[in-house]
């Protein structure tokens, strides 16, 4: 028995995960291999499509203890008859926004689902329109008004293909610089941080009030890995962002503001990257902090004296603004001790008199300064 053959392969938009087709003789498979760096982190998940032989009676055991794909069982198939094998051609794997999970689609026909949440946690979870009965292969796909990620599939669909054009960028753009504006007055300057890569993402310069700010544009255009799982219904509230940072014009010159938040440019691609996502009180570090400070705690709540105001919308979700202030080694050590940490430091940043805007000042924990 030859070894099934890669008929499709697409990797993800930042080459994270690839998505993979095998078919042989016996049956084709949907597969999600995380790449190299992700390995010790993310296990293999697969989905069956569909028999090229008669679907047996009973569990295919034996295939299952050779290693083999296994063929689906009787009991769980649509289709009891072999069906013939996929056509390359045909078929077309489209990504979530999120970069973590992906849909088949077979000849204009939605034909199977690894969503992207299941990455994070043990079980196999996928969906195939092959099947009628969840087993350890997989779960019945559905309908749109049946399955949940039947429909998500039809709409990340959409999504690509309203974005395959460009025509979104510049609404999009034009709504966050007119929000920007209204609080910290017109842009000075503009820097596309995307690389020429898709999404469009830049960072807006604003001078206000002796404070430099610069805010992200476009890391809200796609949601973050990790939170549907995380948050479940709530994900809407937490799932997409934009970064900010001040810096008092008092204790630094433009040249080297515009440095420091050279930071933002990098932070703005980690969720994506890291297959992670970012929140209130989560640490990132930087070898652009400033003198004394080893990397930023992003925070909502450090901009309660007027770094807190509404972002548009996008996709009809909340889009959270989450700013980046400096930490120190030891209070980076302190805000990573613990789940709640982060906030605590936060907590603690605010009774001291801190807020978004960089300013020098002291230490909020106990340790070399």
């Amino acid at each position: 028995m030859r070894h099934s053959d890669l008929i499709v392969e697409v990797t993800n938009q930042q080459q994270t995960l690839t998505a993979v087709i095998e078919q042989n003789e016996r049956a084709a498979y949907f597969y999600i291999w995380p790449a190299e760096p992700f390995r010790t982190r993310f296990a293999v998940r697969g989905c069956w499509l569909r028999n090229l032989l008669p679907a047996p009676a009973q569990e295919d055991r034996e295939a299952m203890e050779q290693g083999i794909a296994p063929l689906l069982s009787a009991e769980y198939c649509r289709t009891l008859e072999a069906e013939p094998p996929l056509d390359p051609a045909g078929l077309q794997i489209i990504w979530e926004p999120t970069d973590d999970g992906a849909a088949v689609w077979y000849q204009g026909q939605l034909l199977a689902v690894i969503p992207g949440w299941s990455l994070y946690q043990d079980q196999q979870v996928s969906f195939s329109a092959g099947c009628i009965k969840e087993n350890r292969l997989t779960a019945p796909l559905g309908s749109a008004s049946t399955n949940t990620w039947y429909a998500q599939a039809e709409q990340h669909r959409l999504f690509w293909r309203d974005w395959h054009d460009g025509h979104l960028w510049e609404p999009v753009q034009r709504e966050l610089l007119r929000c920007y504006e209204a609080q910290y007055g017109q842009s000075v300057k503009y820097y596309s941080i995307d690389q020429g890569n898709w999404p469009p993402m830049a960072i807006s310069q604003h001078y206000h009030q002796d404070v430099w700010y610069f805010l992200t544009l476009g890391m809200s255009i796609r949601p973050m890995p990790w939170v549907d799982f995380l948050y479940e219904d709530l994900a809407p509230q937490h799932r997409r962002t934009e970064l900010a940072m001040a810096i008092d014009a008092n204790v630094m010159t433009e040249e080297n503001a515009v440095q420091m938040a050279s930071a933002l440019a990098s932070f703005a691609h980690l969720p994506w990257a890291q297959l992670n996502w970012v929140g209130e009180g989560h640490l990132v570090t930087s070898s652009v902090a400033p003198v004394g400070f080893e990397g930023f705690i992003l925070s909502s709540a450090l901009g309660q004296q007027g770094g807190q105001f509404a972002l548009p919308k996008r996709e009809g979700e909340r889009v959270n603004l989450l700013w980046t202030a400096p930490v120190t080694t030891a209070e980076r050590e302190f805000a990573e001790s613990d789940e709640w940490a982060g906030n605590q430091l936060i907590t603690r940043l605010l009774e001291a008199g801190a807020n978004h805007i960089f300013r020098p000042r002291q230490q909020v924990v106990e340790g070399q300064s």
